[in-house]
């Protein structure tokens, strides 16, 4: 059992690594405003919808959607238990303050690493966005007089699903590690994949879900009984951070068996591919970077997640169109922070001897944004297919506003992390689950940013979904689409000044 002692230690060696982190920011001024508008936009959503006087609002689409929000807020609490465990599944435990080869030299415990580990769940931006959603919605259903016991309902409910997540992370990490572990947890995952869509095709799920104890914390929140409901979730929030420290120890005490398998496998030399299309060269570029990208276990891990994630939770939460719109941008813009937001340090030490291939710097940056191009594409599609499950066709209006809005946010994602890439590159080791491209503080701002651009977007292209007009989407599309082109192709010429592309290399190759 981990004593008071241990505890109080482990507190203290977290605050200090917090502090040696928020003094490695490279602009402290840029991360404050960052923290600012993080808060303002919390502040906002907890508040603005309050004020909407929707019953004055005679649309039958709108009475509609208000009704569906208040009847789902017990499985949209549901779908923020499910990303926290994907989140912390996904990443082996939850992210690192300190990365593995800079610990190794220090007396980090385990339960420095958990505690750790969940402060940095907000550094997340799908964690951040359904945080975001939650408050929305409860401020929208929530009567005036009961709007901060609602809202304190929501945070103590995030902080308890988030504790719990972890907690269920680090036993998975822990099965993982084992000798079958790897096989055990695919196989589990796949079952309860097949379960939850067999629950769905029978018109079970959505009984299933309203039946579980978040339905009693929706129609608390909004009550009275609110002080009932906060008291319970910080207990159970509180016992989920000290029983996480047990599969914590436990998982950090074993050999990390997927990550060794990558660094010690032999890997067969294959034919040259064909190209379809292009250059061998460019062909040859494209396959070296999907391998960078799929051999690495957190991207793999991390790209399956945001694939199958927030389509799973319009599955379970009934999302209409108009909600759905707003997760293409925001998987593309979680793919973009799983490695292109720092696309280049997919290479690390290898940086250097990619720059020695007889090769064009036009081909190396063309072929590095189509890779990025593609897992966003990829993971943001996912989401689209099972919208299409669950709802089915949509309109002609809202389904040629899906598209424009999908194509928008992919060349607007794309244009400002590859500009990201080349204008502040950071060394780091990709190789465990459990880091990032950059650091944490930097990584929070980039969310931060990501999830305004992306949701703005979408926000337009929600309201000119409900316009009569099929063609004006796509009309809008345009100048959106010119603007992201010229960004991305003004990173291109950075790329290619042999200054630049020297400062980038010497500091990814520096791992």
């Amino acid at each position: 059992m981990t004593s008071s002692t241990d505890w109080v230690e482990a507190a203290r060696d977290t605050g200090q690594l917090v502090r040696f982190r928020a003094r490695t920011v490279r602009r402290p001024a840029a991360a404050v405003t960052g923290a600012v508008v993080v808060l303002l936009l919390t502040l906002g959503f907890a508040v603005t919808p309050a004020f909407l006087d929707l019953e004055s609002v005679r649309s039958e689409t709108v009475q509609k959607a208000v009704t569906a929000l208040q009847a789902n807020l017990g499985a949209t609490f549901v779908g923020f238990l499910l990303l926290s465990v994907s989140s912390a599944m996904s990443s082996g435990g939850g992210r690192e303050l300190l990365s593995r080869s800079e610990a190794a030299i220090h007396p980090i415990s385990p339960v420095t690493e958990h505690l750790g580990a969940l402060l940095l769940a907000p550094v997340n931006l799908a964690w951040l966005v359904q945080m975001w959603g939650l408050l929305a919605v409860s401020a929208l259903v929530a009567a005036p007089e009961h709007l901060l016991g609602a809202q304190l309902v929501v945070l103590a409910w995030v902080v308890a699903a988030s504790a719990a997540g972890q907690a269920i992370g680090w036993t998975v990490e822990g099965v993982r590690r084992t000798a079958h572990g790897v096989v055990a947890v695919r196989v589990a995952s796949g079952l309860v994949l097949l379960g939850l869509a067999g629950l769905h095709l029978a018109g079970a799920l959505g009984s299933l879900v309203r039946a579980l104890p978040t339905t009693w914390l929706a129609e608390a929140a909004p009550t009275s009984r609110w002080p009932l409901a906060v008291l319970v979730l910080l207990v159970l929030a509180a016992a989920a951070v000290v029983v996480g420290a047990r599969p914590a120890t436990w998982a950090l005490g074993l050999p990390p068996r997927e990550e060794l398998r990558v660094q010690s496998g032999v890997h067969e030399a294959r034919h040259v591919p064909e190209p379809r299309w292009g250059t061998t060269e460019r062909a040859l570029l494209r396959r070296l970077d999907r391998g960078s990208v799929w051999r690495s276990v957190g991207m793999r891990r991390g790209l399956l997640v945001l694939g199958f994630g927030p389509g799973l939770i319009a599955l379970v939460a009934g999302l209409q169109w108009s909600s759905v719109m707003l997760l293409p941008g925001l998987t593309a813009s979680g793919a973009a922070l799983l490695f292109g937001v720092n696309a280049w340090c997919l290479d690390g030490k290898g940086m250097v001897w990619r720059e020695t291939l007889p090769v064009s710097a036009r081909d190396v940056f063309d072929v590095r944004a189509l890779v990025v191009a593609e897992c966003m594409a990829m993971v943001s599609g996912v989401t689209v297919v099972l919208a299409l499950l669950r709802n089915g066709l949509p309109p002609l209006v809202t389904g040629v506003a899906v598209v424009s809005c999908w194509l928008v946010v992919l060349v607007q994602v794309l244009a400002i992390v590859m500009t990201w890439s080349v204008r502040s590159p950071y060394s780091v080791d990709l190789s465990s689950p459990r880091a990032t491209p950059a650091p944490h503080g930097a990584m929070a701002g980039y969310a931060g940013k990501l999830s305004l651009v992306t949701t703005l977007t979408a926000m337009l292209f929600t309201a000119l979904a409900a316009l009569p007009w099929a063609c004006l989407p796509a009309a809008f599309a345009v100048p959106f689409l010119a603007w992201s082109t010229r960004r991305l192709l003004r990173a291109r010429r950075r790329w290619l000044d042999p200054a630049d592309r020297a400062r980038v290399v010497l500091t990814v190759a520096a791992v």
